[in-house]
């Protein structure tokens, strides 16, 4: 069996992409030289390592084992690279990071930005998913780093306490539910499925958990915007056009410069940890490791 450095990475990008085009545009390869790489592995082992079709590709079993120790072998290169790299000029590490919405917005970008300016040589790659899709990708060897609430199993993986993140009901002080709640600091989620609401774009992952509550209740959330940033949904709540639920870190921050009210909601589901999670510290580049601890710190 002969793999190269150059197939192992090729094969993780094509992976943790979904495509083999992307994947190569990734590695720098042309579309026919991935291809044949893909294919050439798979000729050597005898199986298939993807999984084709019109949406793109996925692993097999035994691509997915594959993937397990290419990431292995090429976290074992970025460990070496990181500690040479006190004898050496120009070179630069990568890490790969899964957050939820509230960590992506909310506490991520303070924390990542002061750990960058104190490691220049370390480049960060940063995306958004829903905590269970976190999970299932840091099992597969996807990413390095995950950042999850505490409400998705991560049995497998060693965790780490990130933040507290409470969620809650945000609306102009003169909306029907705040006047419905009077002086109520907090109230259940169900309270409000009768109003219309202001949501983050379709792709968020907060917003998709928060829909899958409203479905558990029997109901579905009616929409009259959806946005794209955290602090756009306050404004148009601060506006009176509906009611959002939101990180009580984003309202509390709104709350400087525009007339808002929130309530903390008492379904369990809203009081989420975030945790840190990885498959094993010990197995992580240095700066890696140093970006975990890192963040670990308010």
């Amino acid at each position: 069996m002969r793999f190269d450095l150059t197939d192992l990475k090729l094969f993780l990008a094509v992976a943790e992409n979904g495509s083999i085009t992307a994947g190569a545009a990734q590695s720098h390869l042309a579309l026919a030289s991935a291809s044949a790489r893909i294919r050439g592995m798979e000729d050597m082992l005898g199986v298939p390592l993807l999984l084709r079709d019109r949406r793109g590709v996925q692993p097999t079993d035994a691509g997915r084992t594959l993937l397990h120790h290419a990431r292995v072998m090429t976290q074992q290169m970025e460990r070496l690279r990181a500690d040479l790299g006190q004898h050496a000029s120009g070179l630069k590490g990568q890490v790969r990071v899964l957050c939820n919405t509230s960590a992506l917005a909310e506490f991520l970008p303070d924390a990542l930005a002061n750990f960058m300016a104190t490691h220049p040589h370390v480049n960060i790659d940063l995306e958004e998913r829903l905590s269970y899709d976190i999970v299932q990708a840091m099992r597969d060897g996807l990413a390095d780093i995950g950042v999850i609430a505490d409400s998705v199993d991560h049995s497998g993986l060693q965790t780490y306490p990130f933040r507290d993140d409470q969620l809650v009901l945000a609306m102009a002080p003169g909306h029907p539910l705040a006047r419905q709640l009077k002086r109520r600091r907090s109230a259940a989620f169900e309270e409000a499925l009768t109003h219309e609401f202001i949501g983050l774009a379709g792709d968020s992952a907060l917003q998709k958990y928060v829909a899958e509550q409203a479905a558990k209740t029997g109901k579905r959330l009616a929409y009259r915007v959806r946005l794209r940033s955290l602090d756009a949904v306050c404004r148009m709540a601060a506006g009176g056009a509906g009611v959002a639920v939101l990180p009580e870190s984003a309202v509390l921050r709104a709350q400087a410069v525009m007339p808002i009210r929130h309530v903390k909601l008492t379904d369990s589901w809203a009081v989420r940890k975030l945790l840190i999670c990885v498959r094993d510290l010990d197995t992580l580049p240095g700066y890696a490791r140093e970006l975990v601890a890192a963040l670990q710190t308010p």
